[in-house]
């Protein structure tokens, strides 16, 4: 949405001011003075005559503050001190206290401008829950993205399939007839280019702009607006763009970064609404059907009361929140017979096609098949057993089930894409924000059955190499899905948090009373490994409290579970789970904010730069040293060379490393430097 960096106080022309609230612009000393990292600055330089003069210099600019003046007034108080004929002093304080006082307000408006766009974007999305008319949630949208933005005109524009061509559906601030109805060829004018690219685009002057194509039709319809700067950004569903959300201006302006993602975030609820609308009609017409065939079968006295029946208690499952399996028991006791739901890979192949391909149960063998299927995706099949002799008002109640089937699948799937990307979203802010608000974060952790104040334990996990081997870019993307999607499951039933990231998918769970981070590493291994069929390796860090108080306690917990994921994978360990506190003395490097790399070389650097460039095998000679208990006698055995020789690289050994290189303290830094540069020669994969 908007951009953690504040809006200056002296805005561009044409950009309107953002809405603001005196509630909470009240006045702050020196000591409460709010920065943009959130950390107090060091105090500046002090006028001659010391702190006093500063201190009543800032009272003019606190009472700005408080009524909450324009930037413009805060020149007021220097000028009318030199007016007056204050002393040099007195003026430098107030010179010195005026920046401040601008900062303090440039954060305050930025904040409140913010609070603004959260409130609006709440607003809309409490609109879209209880949507009832499209164009009134439509027209909510254009309204408030042209209030934030303070833009003259805001509009939105959809695509028509059937003319193939896109249209005005809601404008906002607009006076020109003409341009309120245009109809526009796909492929021209800024929409156009929109909606080839899937990405926002933004013109300073329409008519000097030559990227896009004009066509007379477009321009005479900008023209009789009075449109100069224009910003578009698409509202698209999954890859596929359906329409247009705009904000222009009938003077020059440059649109700014936070302006754009805001248009953006209410493109995407609008393209949500249209979404919600079409799933709506979809289910409308889903039930006419079954009103139809009600219809029919009132002609029928022997089956009214029986296709009543279904009808009432597939609705009821419905609005009950009923699941698949629910629909096929009330089924298998309407029919009388045996229903089952099957997934699609599980069912018979040809009938399934069949069914789908007619839009009617088929019979096959003994048993009836319906397929559950969503737009061109087959979701499963409906099977009823034992029932051959099945008449047209039950096959068609079979046919009606198939349907509300598809249905509840296709919720619990929005339901749950839903969800994964709200944990998502707040598991990105702890690991990325560094200024949030603790209280809104232990809100949005609770509406998400989630608490902050527990201990929890950071889990990197990473899915292997499939078995198959095919390693392409579609498959790889797939396997990534999988592995999001079964991390999110783990997430949600263990009141914990997921996100992809970094090519795998961290997750933040609590730890019990009872649990290790071990522990939870390898459960969680064995569970995400058996969801997606392929090996998972899980790395953990330390466990970890009061996350919301703490901004960076998540990033360094995953950063932790990052570099125990990695030792795992070095060691051969793939697919397993491990936290820092299996590794021993490799532990304490692998824990925290280690530099490994920095060991290594300080305590064994000299003999593996003297390998490097003379050839030699000190390191080698080195290993099987250690290995052999220290004995001279038994390495030149491992190594099959002389004593000699063996004394003689010992000895070069100790003039790199110095005389007390075999001290017990010694000894035991070199043998686990010469383990860790054993672990990280090898190419990470």
């Amino acid at each position: 949405m908007s951009s953690d960096h504040d809006q200056p106080a002296g805005r561009p022309a044409g950009t309107a001011a953002p809405p603001s609230s005196r509630a909470g612009a009240s006045p702050a000393g020196d000591a409460e003075r709010p920065t943009r990292a959130g950390v107090r600055p060091a105090p500046a330089a002090l006028p001659p005559g010391g702190a006093q003069p500063l201190a009543r210099a800032e009272t003019p600019f606190l009472e700005l503050l408080a009524r909450g003046a324009s930037a413009d007034a805060y020149e007021q108080p220097e000028l009318l001190a030199r007016a007056e004929g204050r002393s040099a002093e007195w003026i430098a304080a107030l010179a010195q206290a005026k920046p401040l006082a601008l900062r303090v307000r440039a954060e305050l408006e930025g904040r409140r401008r913010r609070e603004a766009e959260l409130s609006a974007l709440f607003e809309t999305a409490h609109d879209l829950a209880g949507l009832r008319d499209l164009d009134a949630v439509l027209q909510a949208i254009v309204q408030r993205a042209r209030s934030l933005l303070g833009t003259d005109v805001a509009y939105l524009s959809l695509n028509d399939p059937e003319r193939g061509d896109t249209y005005m559906r809601v404008t906002e601030g607009s006076v020109a007839a003409r341009f309120q109805q245009l109809r526009l060829g796909m492929g021209e004018g800024l929409g156009g280019l929109v909606a080839q690219t899937a990405r926002p685009y933004v013109t300073d002057d329409y008519f000097k702009d030559d990227r896009f194509q004009h066509t007379l039709t477009i321009d005479a319809g900008v023209r009789d607006e009075g449109l100069v700067a224009i910003l578009g950004v698409p509202l698209s569903l999954g890859h596929h763009v359906i329409g247009v959300l705009f904000a222009a201006d009938r003077r020059a302006r440059v649109f700014e970064r936070e302006q754009i993602a805001l248009l953006g975030s209410f493109a995407a609820l609008a393209a949500a609404a249209i979404d919600t609308a079409n799933l709506l009609a979809e289910t409308r017409s889903a039930l006419a059907g079954l009103e139809r065939a009600n219809e029919i079968i009132r002609d029928r006295s022997g089956v009214i009361e029986r296709a009543s029946d279904v009808h009432d208690r597939l609705a009821e499952l419905v609005l009950r929140g009923g699941g698949v399996h629910d629909v096929a028991a009330a089924v298998s006791e309407i029919l009388d017979g045996t229903v089952e739901f099957t997934e699609a890979a599980a069912a018979p192949a040809g009938p399934v096609e069949a069914s789908r391909a007619e839009g009617h149960a088929v019979r096959h063998q003994d048993d009836w098949i319906a397929a559950v299927a969503a737009g061109g995706e087959l979701l499963g099949a409906l099977v009823l057993h034992g029932q051959p002799g099945l008449d047209p008002v039950d096959q068609r109640t079979l046919e009606r089930a198939a349907m509300v089937t598809s249905l509840l699948l296709l919720a619990r799937r929005s339901a749950a894409d839903a969800e994964q990307r709200v944990r998502g979203e707040l598991l990105d802010d702890l690991l990325d924000a560094r200024d949030r608000d603790p209280r809104l974060l232990r809100e949005r952790a609770a509406r998400l059955d989630a608490d902050l104040d527990a201990v929890h334990v950071v889990l990197a996990a990473r899915l292997e190499d499939a078995a198959d081997g095919r390693g392409d870019a579609e498959h790889e993307a797939d396997t990534r899905r999988r592995l999001a999607a079964a991390a999110s499951h783990l997430a949600a039933t263990r009141h914990g948090l997921a996100a992809a990231r970094d090519g795998g998918t961290v997750l933040l769970l609590p730890l019990g009373p009872r649990d290790t981070a071990t522990a939870v590493a390898r459960r969680a291994a064995r569970h995400l490994g058996t969801a997606v069929h392929a090996p998972v390796t899980v790395g953990a860090s330390a466990p970890a409290g009061d996350l919301a108080a703490r901004p960076d306690a998540v990033a360094a917990a995953y950063a932790e579970a990052g570099r125990c994921l990695d030792a795992l994978r070095l060691l051969g360990r793939r697919g397993d789970g491990a936290a820092a506190e299996d590794f021993g003395f490799l532990g304490l490097l692998l824990a925290g904010d280690r530099d490994i790399p920095g060991f290594v070389d300080r305590t064994i650097g000299q003999v593996v730069a003297y390998d490097r460039r003379r050839g030699t095998e000190l390191l080698r000679t080195l290993d099987a040293y250690f290995a052999s208990g220290m004995s001279p006698a038994r390495t030149k055995d491992d190594l099959h060379v002389h004593v000699n020789t063996v004394a003689q690289r010992l000895e070069r050994v100790g003039r790199l490393l110095g005389a007390d290189w075999q001290s017990p303290a010694r000894a035991l830094e070199i043998q686990l430097a010469l383990r860790l540069h054993r672990l990280s020669a090898p190419e990470r994969p």
